[in-house]
């Protein structure tokens, strides 16, 4: 009943969709030479042997993947890995730091239609979901296969288990499909066994195995030798209103830290031209990396509308703000810059990531802050107090290495999926 109704919306609504993803398109937020791909129609041959499917929703989702990707590759000749994800960052991302024998399709929309389009060509042998990214029709069909199906690093925000609550029974039938569930906390593994879910592993969050974040030598070596003689934080994966208030710090500081240099990484770089106007406009020198515009003594900002290159920049800068988290965003991956050993702040909206931010503040591993008058003096002392910020920055380090021992068991269950064993 639930999905003879879901389906039936999708195909009054086919027409809508449609004209959403040209929308889409338009804006930039699709590929223009594989938007095809999200109406399940393939831009290249599926390779023979074995499939291994993961769906990511997003860049941290599927970065968190690369390292359990590189270990179900290994020494495996007739083994390929798809995963696909729904943005154009992600796909640029995956593009760059896919190993050898894995590569990337945009996942269809949640239309039967394109559903089975995409599983009737790439017929894997194995399907892994990684956090929350529930699609009844991607489920059901898959389920419909025969395709042993697992829920890998399960996340259930507090504002999901609400929504979920009121679908009735679609999100328990949606759960039962699949064949193994591991949480990455206690927290979610309580909210899924709320719906039915049993047989929960709940042993630790898959993102604490994810590599250091990669970046060039060259473009490091130049951008560390135009800084040397300044002092330098970065507001990273900064989301709109949160630069005005990185530009109030930035004032205070620059009373007392004469050599002060921010550098800005907003989340989504289409805002560059937006962020740079308000930045000038208010009296400020900025120089924008896309435009390679050089950092000279009296820049105040460094914009840096880039993608893929904050691994370069969280190793730049040794004290970071985390974006996301003063708006009302849910906050972004702070995890990255803690395993480059950086010294992290972040404000108070953090319900994207709240079991990694409850275990880095248990360990005295970041700073949260209420507002932005607490990151202008929380910024001071961690530039200007090197023992404070080595501290924050080695007990952050720590915390991330408590993921390694998971990968070879997550690894492990694929494998047996893969077997036919329970």
């Amino acid at each position: 009943m639930y999905m003879l109704f879901y389906n039936g919306f999708l195909s009054l609504s086919a027409p809508f969709i449609k004209g959403h993803i040209m929308k889409r398109l338009d804006a930039g937020k699709e590929d223009p030479e594989r938007y095809e791909e999200r109406f399940g129609e393939p831009s290249r041959m599926r390779p023979a042997g074995e499939l291994i499917w993961i769906h990511a929703a997003s860049v941290g989702e599927s970065i968190s993947a690369l390292p359990l990707i590189k270990v179900l590759l290994a020494g495996q000749n007739d083994r390929t890995v798809l995963i696909t994800t729904g943005s154009v960052t992600s796909a640029k991302i995956m593009e760059d730091r896919l190993p050898t024998g894995a590569f990337h399709q945009f996942v269809p929309i949640d239309t039967k239609e394109a559903v089975n389009r995409f599983l009737d060509y790439w017929q894997p042998q194995t399907a892994i979901w990684l956090e929350s990214e529930i699609w009844p029709n991607l489920i059901f069909e898959t389920s419909r296969r025969k395709i042993p199906m697992m829920l890998l690093n399960a996340r259930m925000t507090s504002g999901s288990f609400g929504m979920w609550r009121k679908t009735g029974g679609l999100i328990k039938k949606l759960l039962k499909k699949f064949d193994y569930v591991h949480a990455q906390s206690s927290l979610t593994a309580d909210r899924l066994e709320y719906f039915g879910v049993k047989d929960i592993e709940t042993l630790g969050n898959l993102k604490f195995c994810s590599p250091p974040l990669p970046f060039q030598k060259e473009p490091f070596r130049a951008l560390r030798a135009a800084t040397d003689k300044r002092k330098v934080w970065l507001a990273a994966s900064t989301h709109k209103g949160e630069e005005a208030v990185v530009a109030q710090a930035h004032i205070i500081l620059k009373q007392q830290i004469k050599s002060l240099l921010t550098v800005i990484v907003p989340r989504h770089p289409e805002r560059a031209d937006e962020i740079q106007e308000k930045l000038t406009s208010a009296g400020f020198k900025v120089a924008r990396r896309s435009l390679r515009q050089k950092i000279t003594d009296d820049t105040d900002f460094y914009l840096a509308d880039t993608i893929g290159e904050l691994g370069l920049f969280y190793r730049i800068c040794e004290v970071v703000f985390i974006g996301g988290s003063l708006a009302d965003k849910g906050g972004q991956n702070p995890l990255e810059a803690a395993r480059l050993s950086c010294a992290i702040m972040f404000g108070p909206n953090m319900s994207n990531f709240s079991e990694i931010v409850r275990d880095l503040l248990e360990n005295k591993a970041a700073l949260q802050l209420k507002d932005g008058t607490e990151l202008a003096k929380a910024t001071y002392v961690l530039m200007t107090e090197i023992n404070i910020r080595a501290e924050l920055a080695h007990n952050a380090t720590e915390v991330v290495k408590t993921g390694e021992a998971l990968l070879g068991h997550i690894a492990k269950q694929v494998e047996n999926k893969l077997a036919g064993k329970d």
